[in-house]
């Protein structure tokens, strides 16, 4: 025999199935404002991250990040350039 789900439990399903990805979708669609593709590009991935729901946002991930164009950082190398006019005490 099915029971039935209370309101609360159904709108608590509602909200995470519709906002949960709306939610997502904004915020890569600012990461995607605040990359550096060109204009085109930037319209091209939204086109697809609106249209694909489930497959847009993870193609974008996967495929449309830019690498930041930051040096590397070496494990056991201080991350800064040492000031040579700074008194060592």
């Amino acid at each position: 025999m099915a029971t039935s789900r209370g309101c609360a439990t159904n709108s608590i399903l509602f909200l995470i199935i519709v906002f949960l990805p709306l939610v997502g979708h904004i915020i890569e669609t600012i990461f995607i404002l605040e990359d550096d593709h060109s204009p085109l590009g930037k319209v091209f991935w939204l086109l697809i991250i609106w249209a694909l729901p489930f497959l847009g946002p993870f193609l974008y991930l996967i495929f449309g990040q830019r690498p930041v164009n930051r040096p590397r950082v070496m494990f056991g190398q201080p991350g800064y350039v040492p000031n040579p006019y700074q008194q060592r005490y």
